[in-house]
């Protein structure tokens, strides 16, 4: 996680801006729900395009994913077989919670309270990092929803969920007057 994948993800994005000129390079959102999630917040620590990012059910601590998620152990092979404390520095490296030191990006944390998969926690302390820093950001936690909450939410929840993606990009990237 990380790696090729980033590098994949930007060199899509930057074929999409050569191929339409009518996106603007210079107003860059990005969003993403679970593994999307953690891209989110691990593109956002690594590159400055992004003038705002929602991290929806993000995932930003490796180390703590394997005790606390539903799947956490079943995910040794990320680490070539390695459990937390027998290979800690690669779990480390791909938590993107050791690197928010430089993260600047204004974010909206997204998660549902019941998430077992990317559980709470990961949201929270995203959240919580950014605050300390001083970074733009706002915390978003659904009651009684699970992972699923975008394809099986309740209705409500789904609309308030769109809605909240939809106030922050129009607060921190607002219609081009000039493009009217």
């Amino acid at each position: 996680w990380g790696q090729a994948d980033a590098t994949d993800n930007l060199r899509a994005l930057d074929a999409a801006l050569a191929t339409f000129p009518q996106l603007d390079p210079g107003r860059q959102g990005i969003a993403g729900g679970s593994y999307g999630g953690f891209q989110v917040v691990w593109l956002a620590l690594h590159t400055t395009r992004f003038r705002v990012a929602v991290a929806d059910r993000s995932v930003v601590d490796k180390l703590a994913a394997f005790g606390m998620s539903d799947i956490g152990p079943q995910r040794t092979f990320e680490f070539g077989g390695a459990r937390p404390w027998e290979d800690p520095a690669a779990y480390l490296m791909q938590s993107p919670i050791a690197h928010l030191g430089t993260l600047t990006t204004p974010t909206l944390v997204i998660h549902s309270a019941q998430d077992h998969r990317c559980t709470v926690g990961q949201g929270e302390a995203l959240y919580g990092t950014l605050q300390t820093l001083g970074v733009p950001t706002r915390l978003v936690r659904f009651p009684n929803e699970s992972h699923g909450l975008s394809r099986g939410g309740r209705p409500w929840h789904r609309v308030r969920r769109i809605q909240e993606y939809l106030d922050w990009f129009g607060h921190y990237l607002p219609p081009d007057e000039a493009a009217r």
